[in-house]
């Protein structure tokens, strides 16, 4: 990724854009942040599934899992 943009370059070519493209834009960075959120949601569930699966945690209840929390 040599041609890489920083931050502040990126916002200034934002500001360059018409009011329907920049609307567009954060629709599209919207989308695409959801599905990143997501595919890291589904990652976490099959990593705890699988530390389940291997004995390396146990089912607990609430009370007990907040009592973890606070300490």
């Amino acid at each position: 990724m040599g041609n890489a943009m920083t931050f502040s370059e990126v916002l200034e070519s934002a500001d360059e854009l018409s009011l329907d493209e920049q609307e567009t834009l954060m629709e599209v960075l919207h989308r695409r942040i959801i599905e990143h959120r997501r595919a890291e949601l589904v990652k976490e569930v099959q990593n705890a599934q699988q530390e389940f699966k291997e004995g390396k945690c146990k089912p607990t209840t609430p009370f007990e899992l907040m009592k973890e929390i606070l300490s």
